[in-house]
């Protein structure tokens, strides 16, 4: 742990933990049943493809205990245990979990020296289904919608018209197409940091193990 725990990973982290509060701060734009949508997507799949999994999730993580500890950086300049009573909150749990795939992804491109643009799209692609896996279930528990269903009457479960509504034609298909924009943006973003900082994320680890140490000595 005081290996991974430097003075440049601690500033990385508190770093992106304080973009991901700055882009909540961005006016977002509110859709049906009160889902905003925001540029926490952005903020959060960057920090995945750019620090790593741990490193990441630890962003969001600090980014998350600020913001319960009363600092006014949730959507909407909320704060406090509150938030979680809202019924959009699941996808900030997910935002956690999809910043430790997106990051996982990234270092496996990273050590076969594929990190490219095109890659890195397609790591932040799986931060998606991460959020909303976590994030459409909490939408239907809160707001007493049902998740793939339609009520009677309606004519498809992806029927958009009044009273025919599910979470996830409230929760994943409003967001979809702004989110793959912000993927790819922070894709774009991410190619260029790593270009300009390439040892942001090693290809190899740093650490010398014994047995290097020891054939170092022989050699």
């Amino acid at each position: 742990m005081r290996r991974h725990l430097t003075g440049t990973n601690i500033a990385l982290i508190a770093v992106f933990a304080a973009f991901i509060a700055a882009s909540t701060a961005v006016p977002e734009v509110m859709l049906a049943f009160g889902v905003p949508l925001s540029l926490q997507t952005f903020a959060v799949v960057l920090a995945g493809l750019v620090l790593g999994p741990w490193r990441g999730f630890s962003a969001v993580l600090l980014y998350i205990v600020v913001g319960l500890a009363g600092a006014p950086i949730f959507a909407n300049f909320r704060s406090g245990p509150s938030i979680f009573a809202g019924p959009t909150n699941g996808y900030l749990v997910g935002m956690l979990f999809a910043a430790v795939a997106v990051g996982a992804i990234a270092v496996a491109l990273r050590r076969s020296k594929r990190l490219g643009f095109g890659q890195l799209i397609l790591a932040g692609l799986v931060s998606l289904p991460v959020i909303y896996v976590v994030g459409v279930p909490w939408l239907a528990a809160r707001t007493g919608l049902p998740v793939m269903g339609s009520p009677a009457g309606c004519d498809a479960w992806l029927d958009f018209s009044e009273g025919c509504a599910n979470a996830l034609t409230v929760g994943v298909v409003p967001f979809l197409p702004g989110d793959i924009i912000k993927v790819v943006v922070a894709a774009g973003a991410a190619a260029v940091i790593h270009r300009a900082f390439p040892q942001l994320m090693p290809a190899r680890s740093l650490v010398v193990t014994p047995v290097e140490r020891n054939s170092a000595v022989t050699a």
